[in-house]
């Protein structure tokens, strides 16, 4: 269930301000801090739902969300999988004002939201916030799209190896890792069918490359998951 979090005005020392905040003077930071919600998502919960409108900006603080939308059969099409310190559920926030996508939580998940009113006058007011802002949005469209295209140029065997290495390298920075999704979702996300990569997670497992128990992933062959990856 969704909580909001005692707010504790931490905005001058937060990664934040790093992020797309460093042109920003002290006093319009205070006004994002006084304006600003942090909320708690529990895994599984929708954050948002494609239609709703957009009111405000969501910072990922900690946590793992995906962002998806639903096909005219009723499937899920994941977009992407967004990490801690990056904007979520933003990429169409000037121009439809209405979320083209939902967002849900893969893991327990805390997101700073700040009212896109006050983000919309500060753009209007400081040029070099501006373009810091859309310098980050930039990047946040960019790493999609990246995803994407190196996902479908790969088979299947290659795809569910770069699905793995995601989660090892970027994410959790580990070869040992607890699944944030199902087989199902996987599936989704690379556009396969769930039976074909179930049957390939058997084969990685068949030939040592992997073990799992349940969500537990381990890569016990590193070298050979990357080379499945590369000549996907």
């Amino acid at each position: 269930m969704l909580k909001t979090s005692k707010k504790i005005c931490d905005c001058l020392s937060c990664e934040l301000r790093e992020v797309a905040f460093s042109n920003l003077d002290q006093v319009d930071i205070e006004r994002i801090c006084d304006s600003r919600e942090e909320k708690a998502f529990s895994r599984g919960e929708i954050i948002n739902k494609e239609g709703d409108r957009v009111r405000d900006f969501k910072y990922l603080k900690n946590g793992l969300v995906k962002l998806f939308r639903k096909s005219v059969n009723g499937d899920e099409q994941i977009i992407t999988i967004a990490r801690p310190f990056e904007f979520v559920s933003n990429t169409n926030v000037f121009s439809e004002g209405y979320y083209s996508y939902s967002l849900s939580a893969l893991e327990d998940s805390v997101a700073c939201c700040i009212k896109v009113e006050l983000i919309k006058e500060l753009i209007e007011k400081n040029g070099k916030f501006a373009l810091k802002l859309l310098s980050v949005l930039s990047r946040t469209s960019e790493r999609i799209i990246t995803i994407g295209l190196e996902i479908r140029s790969r088979n299947l065997a290659g795809r569910v190896a770069y699905v793995l290495l995601f989660f090892a390298k970027e994410i959790y920075h580990s070869n040992i890792f607890e699944l944030p999704v199902s087989r199902k979702e996987i599936a989704d996300f690379i556009s396969m069918s769930s039976a074909n990569v179930i049957r390939t997670f058997s084969e990685l497992k068949r030939d040592n490359i992997i073990r799992s128990n349940g969500r537990t992933i381990e890569i016990t062959d590193l070298a050979k998951l990357e080379v499945i990856s590369r000549r996907g």
